[in-house]
Order: C-alpha cells, then structure tokens, then sequence
C-alpha cells in the first residue's frame, strides 16, 4: 500500500472536450441511459475511466460535473459517465428514488463497460465511481463480471453507513486482483480511516493506494475555514489519479 499526502494545486482548469449520448440497455422500465464523455482537451487519451455516480444523485451531479473534467484533462483519460437506470427515473420525475437492487444497478454497469471496449478497444479500460457506483465496480471485478479492467477508482468508497461501522461493506476485498485507488476525506462520515486501515489487508492481493484529502467529507467538501476552494480540492483529486494512472497504465499522453 502506498499513501499520498494532500497536494495544493492551483492551476486553473482547462476545458475538457465533452459529449453526450444515449445508449440501450437491458431493463424493463428504462430503454436507453444518458453518457457524457470527457476527453483530455489535448492530445489522446491513454486509457478509458467508466464512472458511475453515487447514491442520491445522477451522472450530472455538481461534484462530478466538476472533478470529471478535472481528470479527464489532468489525468490523460477518457471519462465515460453514465446514469443507472433508477437515475434516469429521477431525471424524467424531478423526484428522488432509492437506488435498485443490485442486479438492476449491474446490468446497466455492464452495458456501459461493454460499450467503452466498442468504443475504444486499443486502450485500457479503468472503473469506478462516487461511493455506491465505485462499490458496484468493486464488486462486479471481485465476482469475475469485469476481468478485463486494469484497476479502480473510489471517490470516497462507503466502507460503512452513516453511523454504522460496524456495517462494514469489504467482504469482496480479497478478490479484487488488481490495483486500486481509494480517495478518502478525513471528514467522511461513510469511511472511517482507521476501519479502512483496518481492513487493508484484505486488498493484498492487489496494489492498493490510499489518498487523503484533508478535511474532506464523503462529497469532498471541505469547511470554509480551511482557505480551500472547489477547485483546489478537485485538482488535487486530479493529480492523485495521475499519479496513480502513470502507474497502472503507464505515462502516455498524459496532460501537464
């Protein structure tokens, strides 16, 4: 395991390039799901990053809209979001709904992976997400559902409920064989670092990297007295999976 500390960047944001599209999948009340693509603004990306958003929010929710780009352009990678189907629900409503089960939340998922190789089968294909979507991730490369994705990413994985350690969602750490990267706020009421330490061990059987982000909550908020900014805080997020990237899938094309 490796731990990187918190890094001030202040660089402002170039603007990534951004599409979106719609794309079928299997389930009975949802026909097509909305992606938004982001891609470095210069140069080719070097791998693709499907991420997938968190709980109560859907692909375009104020964090994601924000740190996607962020990523995309500072990490070198092709961005692919995409919405569950309970998310599309949301959208069309105006009116929350609880996230589904997990085979609804799966199938989408592995439409959208299998959609990313389609789309650019010469690069390595990297998955994650914001809290529930970075778990369903998780869970599907422990099962053997995603074999061909070369590692993770977890903004503010959801070790445990609010309140609840003793919840603890890291059965399915073991098997997962490849890298991964956990970023975690010291403020996260879902992840309590000195569980998360805890339960470490159980990633031995792939490279497991934690970055802390310093008074962060599970959203990456941090408290006005800390002198940071949204931005700050998201390109610090940036960096650390550049970092991380230029080790899973080597350097490439990665922007400056």
């Amino acid at each position: 395991a490796r731990l990187l500390g918190p890094r001030g960047l202040h660089s402002a944001p170039r603007m990534a390039q951004r599409t979106d599209e719609r794309l079928p999948v299997p389930h009975q009340g949802v026909e097509h799901v909305g992606l938004r693509h982001d891609r470095p603004e210069e140069g080719e990306p070097r791998a693709v990053l499907v991420l997938a958003h968190g709980s109560g929010a859907a692909l375009d929710s104020a964090f994601l809209e924000s740190v996607a780009p962020r990523i995309a352009d500072g990490a070198g990678l092709h961005v692919l979001r995409f919405n569950y189907a309970y998310a599309e629900f949301m959208l069309r409503s105006g009116k929350p709904r609880p996230p589904e089960r997990k085979p609804a939340l799966e199938a989408v998922h592995v439409a959208v992976l299998e959609h990313a190789r389609g789309l650019c089968p010469e690069l390595p294909l990297l998955a994650g997400g914001k809290s529930l979507g970075g778990r369903i991730a998780s869970m599907m490369v422990a099962e053997g559902r995603a074999a061909d994705v070369r590692g993770l990413v977890f903004l503010g994985y959801p070790l445990h409920p609010p309140g609840k350690p003793e919840r603890l969602r890291s059965d399915h750490f073991p098997e997962i064989g490849g890298p991964s990267l956990f970023l975690q706020g010291t403020r996260d009421a879902l992840c309590d670092l000195a569980l998360l330490e805890q339960e470490w061990p159980k990633l031995s059987a792939g490279p497991a990297t934690l970055h802390v982000v310093e008074g962060a909550d599970h959203g990456f908020e941090v408290l006005r007295r800390s002198g940071r900014t949204r931005a700050e805080v998201d390109a610090e997020l940036a960096e650390a999976v550049r970092a991380w990237a230029d080790d899973v899938v080597g350097a490439g094309q990665a922007a400056g």
